[in-house]
């Protein structure tokens, strides 16, 4: 779809598909929240693959953001800080775009464009939440940032395929993917230089839709922040007696028309019993997760670049150095297991002949009482520059002049990556050339 955008008494309007769209204005940046790209997953769309939006009349807004998928309380709140619930299945089908204005002008060239999947362990989280604001990152590297909700919880991994609920996040995912290919020359985006990226989750998801054969040509670059690609996929035999279990639980054993009728708070309710009966100390892995074999993960991402599926395209990984303080755990070495397939990844893509990028985020709040160090999610204020969201946060601490220049330069690398240029000197065949942020003598680096 070509630029249809312009700006209007200080609105951006822009026209897709599915209608006409009124953003607000910030800066040198252009936004549109909101936009559904699939239909609400209400009803007898509940546990249903996402369908098309239908169109709607004259002007939508998209000044906000909508609804966070429902989801329980995160485990890391008392890591990055609370958040108030705004859970809705009504309209949380929805992506955001940030855009140079610029780039809506008549006859501008087409930008590149940053898809971006939040993390949460596929539990949680919030494209629209304010810590993903897009406008520094849009405005710094001159780029289209898209970031998209999907259904996470038992919304979006109960294991039912003959049902139709089969991995259903991940075909959100895959849809909000096909709606920037076909929708984001409205907002100046250009199709064809699509970089997929996430973190956490959301790089485990964005890795999975490179490799995935159904959507690989529409991801060109790859950027995964934190991924825990050592993650197996469950097995379908785990999945569906999961499912049994749930459903058990809410009295709608082979009654799936009953569970699209339960309330999503009793849905919730039943998903944190069975999450505290199942748990084991020391595991982060939550109770749906993606299904091996089912769409959209034919196999782990880490087998599908061990057989070559990433093809050469360019990949950006990296992680923290203190991951696993957000989990409770305080050795080192449990970081090292949870980055060593990251690693492996990175090794194998550089073996490869790809472009490959990896960095280590190494800065460490100031004070920190409790110990996290660089911990996972640390990076994400800086890569986004949003730092008054994650005011009180304790793996933020107090933001110093240093700690803004350290973000201009993790998100200028990022944005000059989606450009299509080499934020620092790629590795060489070995994989094994890693890029210090914020690291100190005290983390071993200069």
């Amino acid at each position: 779809m070509t630029n249809s955008g312009a700006v209007r008494d200080n609105e951006p309007v822009t026209t897709v598909p599915a209608g006409r769209l009124r953003g607000t204005v910030n800066g040198t940046v252009a936004a549109f929240r909101g936009i559904p790209y699939a239909a609400s997953p209400v009803g007898a769309l509940r546990f249903a693959p996402p369908r098309p939006h239908p169109r709607w009349d004259g002007e939508r807004d998209a000044s906000a953001a909508g609804p966070s998928v429902p989801q329980g309380p995160s485990r890391l709140a008392s890591v990055m800080g609370p958040r108030v619930p705004d859970g809705d299945e009504d309209g949380c089908l929805t992506v955001n775009v940030w855009t140079p204005l610029a780039a809506l002008e008549a006859g501008a060239p087409a930008r590149p464009v940053l898809l971006w999947f939040h993390g949460g362990g596929f539990a949680g989280g919030s494209a629209g939440w304010d810590w993903y604001d897009g406008t520094r990152l849009a405005a710094l590297g001159d780029i289209v940032v898209v970031t998209a909700n999907y259904r996470v919880g038992a919304l979006g991994w109960l294991h039912l395929p003959k049902d139709g609920a089969d991995n259903l996040g991940s075909r959100d995912q895959a849809a909000a993917l096909r709606w920037v290919h076909e929708t984001v020359g409205a907002f100046g985006g250009d199709p064809s230089r699509v970089t997929v990226g996430g973190q956490s989750a959301g790089a485990y998801s964005a890795l999975a839709l490179a490799v995935d054969p159904a959507t690989a040509p529409l991801a060109h670059r790859v950027l995964a922040q934190s991924g825990p690609f050592g993650m197996p996929l469950c097995e379908p035999e785990k999945a569906e007696a999961t499912a049994r279990e749930l459903l058990d639980a809410l009295d709608c054993a082979g009654d799936v028309e009953r569970l699209r009728a339960v309330p999503v708070g009793e849905l919730l309710d039943a998903t944190a019993r069975l999450t505290a009966r199942t748990a084991r100390p020391g595991t982060a892995a939550p109770s749906f997760v993606p299904v091996r074999g089912g769409a959209g993960h034919p196999r782990t991402p880490l087998d599908a670049v061990r057989d070559g599926a990433l093809a050469g395209r360019p990949l950006l990984i990296g992680a923290t150095t203190d991951e696993s303080t957000a989990f409770g755990l305080r050795d080192p070495a449990a970081t090292e297991r949870f980055n060593a397939a990251g690693d492996e990844i990175a090794r194998l893509s550089a073996a490869q002949g790809a472009e490959t990028y990896v960095y280590r985020f190494g800065r460490r709040p100031d004070p920190d009482p409790s110990a996290l160090g660089a911990t996972h999610c640390a990076d994400l204020p800086f890569l986004f520059g949003t730092f008054d969201a994650f005011a009180g946060a304790p793996m933020l601490g107090a933001v110093t002049a240093a700690d803004r220049a350290l973000s201009a330069s993790f998100a200028g690398s990022v944005a000059a990556f989606v450009n299509g240029r080499a934020p620092w000197p790629a590795c060489g065949p070995d994989g094994r050339r890693v890029h210090a942020f914020g690291l100190t003598a005290a983390h071993g680096a200069g």
